[in-house]
């Protein structure tokens, strides 16, 4: 068995404004030396905050961050309608009406709890094979039309843990802070609001808080993590590759039976109690793999170098 490499792990990036997710792994892969970059729940261009990046081995890790509850601090602005559903966009729509404060509190339980939220016409959706964002910016009316008919049928089930009003800002402004469940859209949440208050409105900022266990305390913006430089101060602000697993049932295996993993083969199951569908095989404190039970074995899911 080979050493699980030492830039496989996580960083936790502050993402900065006007930059996209995968341009921003790309940066961390460049300074950290790693071969290999993902991240855990895209933000948009215009949006800063968490952005959880896996470097290495720790991208076989990803999916088991993107369900996790995620926590965004937005301003929505009143009395426009953009067609991105946040300031990139160009005015589809004006309103003269502005919300207030009590009006504004007065709406916010009718989204909290399982919502039907309709996705925004510029979104990582796919139609017919292709992404919701490269049909949107053709520009073109009748692929636009027959767009907004697509994704009005795709209107799904979300989760809104809780949704508070922080402060009024102006009279065309508010900031809200939002909990919510995977594949929640701010930007559909802010337009929701504007419908059912009588206006119109798009996100004019959006943060990120939280991802998961990873919070922006926990962040470094890319000018901190390029002035650490060397390789043995970037070690000191990798997460381990298997901080992400820490809710997953860990079992301990012998270095025999991390072999016949590495193998692809299956391993029984001794001294496990209760079933779980998925476990983080061990051999002292390396990450072997995550494999999954069944019928009193354990198969390999994901192995890890």
């Amino acid at each position: 068995m080979k050493t699980q490499e030492s830039t496989s792990g996580w960083v936790i990036l502050d993402k900065p404004y006007g930059m996209t997710s995968t341009q921003a792994s790309n940066i961390v892969r460049r300074i950290t030396g790693a071969r290999k970059a993902g991240h855990a729940g895209t933000l948009d261009p215009l949006a800063t905050g968490v952005l959880p990046i896996a470097l290495d081995e720790a991208t076989k890790t990803i999916p088991y961050v993107v369900a996790d509850v995620k926590q965004y601090c937005f301003q929505v602005t009143w009395g426009e309608q953009r067609i991105t559903d946040d300031a990139e966009g160009a005015v589809i729509a004006t309103a003269d009406h502005r919300p207030s404060s009590e009006s504004i509190s007065a709406i916010l339980p009718q989204f909290i709890g399982t919502i039907n939220q309709r996705p925004p016409l510029f979104s990582a959706l796919k139609i017919e094979g292709k992404r919701a964002y490269d049909l949107a910016r053709t520009g073109e009316t009748a692929i636009l039309d027959s767009l907004k008919e697509a994704i009005a049928l795709k209107t799904r089930p979300v989760t809104i843990h809780n949704l508070i009003l922080d402060s009024i800002d102006s009279q065309d402004q508010a900031t809200f802070t939002v909990t919510c469940g995977p594949g929640t859209y701010v930007r559909s949440l802010a337009r929701d609001m504007a419908e059912v208050l009588h206006t119109t409105g798009y996100v004019s900022r959006l943060r990120r808080i939280l991802v998961g266990k990873f919070h922006q305390n926990d962040a470094i913006s890319l000018e901190n993590l390029t002035e650490f430089g060397h390789k043995s101060k970037l070690y000191r602000i990798f997460l381990p590759l298997g901080a992400v697993l820490d809710d997953i049932p860990a079992v301990s295996v012998t270095m025999e039976e991390a072999i016949m993993i590495h193998q692809g083969q299956r391993i029984p199951i001794i001294g496990m109690h209760g079933h779980a569908s998925l476990v983080v095989l061990k051999l002292s404190d390396q990450i072997v793999a995550l494999a999954k039970e069944c019928d009193g074995y354990l198969y390999p899911k994901r192995v890890f170098k």
